[in-house]
């Protein structure tokens, strides 16, 4: 599918925006970007000029070229010839519908449009498209969009099962590893679940239970490492001993449904939103948000690096 795509657009070159375009030109793909936003190339081509290392470092697929990109302020132009459009616009419905009424005028009935949309839903975002609804689809991925290999596709009501199909297929094929939601929800899978576990990580920093820094020591250094390998239910699974998953389920239903009971339901009050603010900054002593994202990106390709071939 990648082969089939070989030019991609792309709609908004914020941090998501910027670091798809890495991924696409990494992969040896034509792609043109726009954005309306002052000094929006110059930011896009710095953001990939500083990513580019690490792609390397990942492996560059053949005719991966940082001078394929071409950035336009023109919608049309941008999305002229492209397979598939990337779209990572402002998070506001309004917004989304004119956009896509837009590119379902401008754009054969063949191009996919894809949103990397966090939390609205493809149902709401495609009734902008009166012509072909059906080749709309969520294509969520996590941040940083170039590192990380997760994307959520998920699509609306009109969405085709052929559009599913090609989404996904143009998404493994750049290495991406693909999930499928069957029922769209709020924020989507991986969006919900980070959100739970910080709603107790907040609950207990707010009961005075521990600081944000030892919360944070609590997730990284203990299930953190395992998540990075497999995930909580196989892990569970692992858990129950030689019974597996079942005698999980047989020896621990108990403490955990009791623990469930217990987990706390945080009202974000600016006295906790503060005591939270404090405790993070106090956790980043001083580092920047660049020394911050330099360092997690460096454990990320050795994480990934440890886990290639999988």
């Amino acid at each position: 599918m990648v082969k089939s795509i070989q030019k991609v657009a792309i709609i908004g070159t914020g941090t998501i925006g910027a670091s798809w375009a890495a991924l696409f030109l990494a992969r040896g793909l034509d792609v043109t970007a726009t954005d309306i936003a002052p000094g929006a190339e110059a930011s896009l081509r710095l953001y990939i000029d500083q990513a580019w290392p690490a792609l390397e470092r990942i492996g560059l697929a053949e005719g991966a070229d940082r001078a394929r990109l071409r950035f336009t302020a023109d919608l049309a132009a941008a999305v002229a010839g492209a397979g598939l459009v990337q779209e990572n616009g402002p998070e506001r419905i309004d917004f989304k519908i004119a956009l896509y009424e837009q590119l379902d005028n401008l754009l054969p009935a063949e191009t996919l449009i894809a949103s990397s949309s966090s939390g609205l839903t493809m149902s709401a975002i495609q009734a902008g498209c009166k012509r072909h609804p059906e080749r709309c689809v969520i294509g969520h991925p996590f941040n940083p969009p170039h590192l990380i290999p997760l994307v959520e596709i998920v699509g609306g009501k009109l969405t085709s099962e052929d559009t599913i199909a090609r989404a996904t297929a143009f998404y493994d094929g750049l290495g991406k590893r693909t999930v499928r939601l069957h029922k769209e929800m709020p924020g989507h899978v991986a969006n919900r679940l980070a959100a739970a576990l910080f709603r107790e990580i907040v609950y207990l920093v707010s009961e005075g239970v521990l600081s944000v820094a030892d919360a944070d020591t609590a997730v990284c250094w203990g299930p953190g490492l395992r998540w990075g390998v497999m995930g909580p239910a196989l892990l569970y699974h692992l858990g129950g001993g030689a019974g597996g998953i079942e005698h999980f389920f047989d020896q621990f239903t108990g403490p955990l449904t009791a623990m469930w009971a217990s987990l706390g339901q945080p009202a974000i009050t600016p006295e906790v939103r503060q005591l939270m603010i404090d405790g993070v900054l106090k956790e980043a002593a001083g580092r920047s948000l660049d020394e911050l994202a330099a360092q997690r990106d460096e454990a990320l390709l050795s994480l990934m690096a440890a886990r290639a071939g999988e």
